[in-house]
C-alpha cells in the first residue's frame, strides 16, 4: 500500500528554519518526480519545490527560491525539505507528492501525504 507521512513541522518566528521530512513506499522513476506543495487557507494549493526521480533536477516557485531546499535519501526513502529564512507568509499545511509526471503541476502527481502545518509568526 502506498504511503507518504510527513512530519518537521511546527510554530517558529519569522527568519527560523524548519526541516520538513516525508517518509514513503513509493517507487518514483528516474524521469518522474517528487514534490513539495503547500495550501494556506483560502488559498490554492501551489508548488513549493519538486526533484526528479534521479536527482538531476530540482525546480522551486519563484517565492521560496534561495530559502528553501529540497533532496531526497532514496536508501531511506525519504524526501526532505530544508526552510530558512522563514516569512509568515510562508505558514500553510505542506503536503509531499510522489510520482508526478510533471514538476510542479499538481495535477500530474499520483500520491499524497496528509500534510504537515508549517506557521510562521512575525
Amino acid at each position: 500500500q502506498v504511503r507518504l507521512v510527513e512530519s518537521g513541522g511546527g510554530s517558529v518566528q519569522a527568519g527560523g528554519s524548519l526541516r520538513l521530512s516525508c517518509a514513503g513506499t513509493v517507487y518514483t522513476y528516474s524521469t518522474y518526480y517528487l514534490a513539495w506543495f503547500r495550501q494556506a487557507p483560502g488559498k490554492e494549493r501551489e508548488g513549493v519545490a519538486a526533484i526528479r526521480g534521479d536527482g538531476m533536477i530540482t525546480v522551486y516557485a519563484d517565492s521560496v527560491k534561495g530559502r528553501f531546499t529540497i533532496s531526497k535519501d532514496n536508501a531511506k526513502n525519504f524526501l526532505y525539505l530544508q526552510m530558512n529564512s522563514l516569512k509568515p507568509e510562508d505558514t500553510a499545511m505542506y503536503y509531499c507528492a510522489a510520482d508526478g509526471r510533471w514538476k510542479l503541476q499538481a495535477s500530474t502527481y499520483t500520491y499524497w501525504g496528509q500534510g504537515t502545518q508549517v506557521t510562521v509568526s512575525p
